[in-house]
């Protein structure tokens, strides 16, 4: 389109504009349903936050209290540590997992064989797919102190038996490498489509020039991705504050106290306080929070790539 038909096409009422690109608002009109009937008309529930929910009086019948509900969770330094926890851990998904998943991607574009290529593939795409809870329960066969397999196996060579379950300090350890196993196999094809968008003729020339492998991938393969990885690491930035609750919930619940200093992330608080404790008031306290932070953390991940390379910012 040229610049002359932008222009007009700016200038235009804003109904012939939307008449024109109706098809493509038909198309998008299911994921606009969806988030305004489920993140925008739930907004005014937020309210609960700022009030001593009861359940007989209602949202807005219930006693307004202000920021009394965040101020006992920013006293008893819960705040900080669900938020220490959650942000750590997705720290260390981000940058753990995006080095794997490129490192693996670059490993699957050097492979030559192609039956061999696509059997590994598969078989590190299948975890993406393996239910949390059944992830829970392999890491209890492995990990139990009574039966697991490691255990039993330091007990046969007559070592001291490890009680994972009572020992929180390994916790950070354990869910990380879970988290990779399950989610590197899955990422590495974003990676790997993008290696394949590259000109063959690059590396036609490189080769010409005598450029090996490892020069290959530090001056083409590398260079190449960084647009990618930039925009994907972006993305789960807006994502720091939201926990992998599945994942939590099914290796180390949400009731052995002793590991929840390591364990406790905001969405497992905000679970057990409404099962366990019915505390709704807390439980939107922390969600809010959860929110507000979250998209200030966008903005400002946002606007510090923008001042950086503008080509890679989201907006």
């Amino acid at each position: 389109m040229s610049e002359l038909s932008v222009m007009k096409a700016k200038h235009q009422p804003l109904g012939k504009r939307l008449w024109d690109c109706k098809t493509l608002i038909l198309m998008c009109t299911p994921a606009i349903l969806f988030f305004v009937v489920f993140s925008y008309i739930p907004m005014p529930g937020a309210y609960i936050a700022f009030t001593d929910f009861k359940y007989n009086l209602g949202i807005f019948g219930s006693k307004f209290v202000g920021f009394e509900n965040f101020r006992f969770l920013f006293i008893t330094g819960k705040l900080w540590e669900l938020t220490r926890n959650t942000v750590l851990y997705n720290i260390a998904f981000i940058l753990l997992g995006n080095f794997l998943q490129i490192f693996v991607a670059i490993l699957l574009n050097e492979i030559r064989g192609k039956w061999f290529k696509k059997l590994s593939q598969t078989i590190m795409f299948l975890p993406y797919f393996i239910s949390a809870v059944l992830v829970g329960f392999l890491a209890y066969s492995i990990l139990n102190y009574d039966f697991g397999f490691i255990p039993n196996v330091v007990k046969a060579l007559g070592g001291d038996v490890p009680r994972f379950y009572g020992t929180p300090a390994v916790w950070p350890f354990i869910i990380v490498l879970v988290q990779l196993w399950q989610s590197t196999g899955y990422g590495s094809i974003v990676y790997f489509a993008a290696i394949m968008g590259i000109d063959a003729a690059i590396y036609e020339a490189a080769e010409i020039d005598g450029a090996n492998a490892i020069q290959r991938i530090r001056y083409i393969i590398l260079p190449s991705l960084k647009p990618t990885a930039v925009i994907l690491i972006l993305f789960s930035i807006g994502g720091i504050l939201k926990g992998n609750f599945g994942l939590f919930y099914n290796l180390v619940g949400t009731s052995n106290a002793a590991l929840q200093p390591y364990t406790d992330i905001i969405e497992t608080y905000v679970y057990r306080s409404l099962m366990n404790q019915f505390n709704f008031s807390y439980s939107a306290a922390v969600g809010l929070y959860q929110s507000v932070f979250g998209f200030c953390i966008v903005m400002a991940a946002n606007w510090i790539i923008k001042k950086i390379e503008k080509d890679y910012a989201l907006f």
